[in-house]
């Protein structure tokens, strides 16, 4: 496992309120989000650090989505 920064499209509500749209990949390529499934504090076990955990599925897989307050990043194998 390796941790891999990303960006992320996202929609901010006037309440703060944060949903990740979109994951777009080191190698430029971007995947929607089907469905934010669960949002927590949460430690990103597998590659170290926390923040804020989105479980997410993307082309029908769930994975993690981590907001440290400053990036973005998923826990990855070779790809998603």
């Amino acid at each position: 496992m390796r941790k891999v920064y990303v960006d992320v499209t996202l929609k901010q509500d006037k309440y703060g309120t944060i949903v990740p749209l979109s994951v777009t990949w080191e190698d430029g390529t971007k995947y929607e989000i089907d469905r934010v499934l669960d949002v927590r504090r949460a430690a990103a076990t597998k590659v170290g650090g926390t923040g804020v955990r989105f479980t997410v599925r993307i082309l029908g897989r769930e994975t993690y989505l981590f907001d440290d307050g400053e990036r973005w990043f998923v826990e990855a194998k070779d790809g998603f």
